[in-house]
């Protein structure tokens, strides 16, 4: 079974919902991340622009409580499915960084 998975991404916060605790008893936050750029592909130049979902646990989840929607960021993660049953992902923090607008 292949085992890369990891994600590099440039980010501003759209919405960040409360830190609250899993089940568990661990620290989550659940955030919309809106990225913008532009990426070589086929010879040429392609204007980027998506919007992911992305999840937080433990001392990240913390620290995330603290910022707000038009924050940027450099956020490295993992993806997994959202939701157990369903097919679309989350990114899943592992670091982050804010960085200048």
């Amino acid at each position: 079974m292949p085992g890369a998975n990891r994600l590099t991404l440039d980010a501003t916060v759209v919405d960040r919902g409360d830190l609250r605790r899993t089940p568990a008893g661990i620290p989550a936050v659940e955030l919309t991340l809106s990225h913008r750029s532009r990426q070589a592909e086929a010879d040429g130049q392609r204007d980027v622009e998506c919007e992911m979902h992305a999840v937080a646990f433990g001392e990240i989840a913390r620290a995330l409580a603290g910022v707000g929607p038009g924050t940027a960021l450099r956020c490295e993660g993992f993806i997994a499915r959202r939701y157990r049953t369903g097919t679309s992902v989350a990114l899943h923090l592992t670091r982050f960084e804010k960085t200048a607008n």
